[in-house]
């Protein structure tokens, strides 16, 4: 749609004025069939019968440079954001709609508590770098590389498109094991509502720390 980034920007405001109610108080311690899930809210979960890893204990804060989520075909590169003007956490620009987002006030990718990576799943002409999130399974990796040269990975354990009606923040994005080395990856899901211009839901892709190189 030639509306794209109009549609979108409006999901990324209640998307991420979300994310800043959750991380006030959380910190450190249009796109086609494969874009963004389409159909009643769901939750993918675990299937039945998908090992998972253990986790791996937390490493010490480092930044993020890159993350990849190779059965995706994802690797972009990782920049810090803050708040906007309004308080909400300020996306990357759509000019860099293949750059993914952290939330720098939050955890850092690897320590312990959830570190949230956010990106644009499309453009006014084109996807965007987590146009294909929603494909994600439990049991795929999930690789960040940090500013000390280690490479944290991750395994995913959760998929979720989550209804922007009566959101929830804190189970959205909140620890799932206290003490563990979480990560979401989120963007944009669910149908496009003609009313309010915008997305129904947001797709939080959910994995936990279970390796690390270098």
């Amino acid at each position: 749609m030639s509306s794209g980034r109009a549609l979108t920007g409006t999901a990324w405001a209640v998307l991420l004025l979300g994310l800043w109610a959750w991380g006030r108080d959380g910190a450190d311690g249009p796109g086609a069939a494969s874009g963004p899930t389409t159909g009643d809210i769901a939750a993918v979960g675990r299937p039945p019968g998908v090992p998972l890893p253990p986790a791996h204990s937390p490493l010490e804060p480092a930044p993020p440079r890159r993350v990849a989520v190779p059965s995706l075909g994802i690797s972009a590169p990782v920049v810090p954001r803050g708040l906007d003007g309004d308080g909400a956490i300020d996306p990357p620009p759509y000019e860099s709609a293949q750059t993914v987002g952290w939330y720098d006030a939050g955890t850092r990718p690897g320590a312990a508590g959830p570190a949230l990576l956010v990106g644009h799943v499309d453009t006014e002409t084109r996807p965007a770098v987590f146009y294909g999130l929603s494909a994600a399974r439990p049991g795929e990796t999930v690789a960040v590389t940090r500013s000390d040269g280690s490479v944290a990975e991750f395994t995913i354990d959760d998929v979720q498109v989550v209804p922007r009606d009566g959101f929830d923040a804190r189970r959205a994005y909140g620890p799932r094991q206290p003490g563990r080395a979480e990560l979401r990856l989120i963007t944009c899901g669910g149908t496009f509502d003609p009313e309010t211009r915008s997305y129904t839901a947001n797709v939080v892709v959910s994995a936990y720390l279970t390796g690390v190189r270098g």
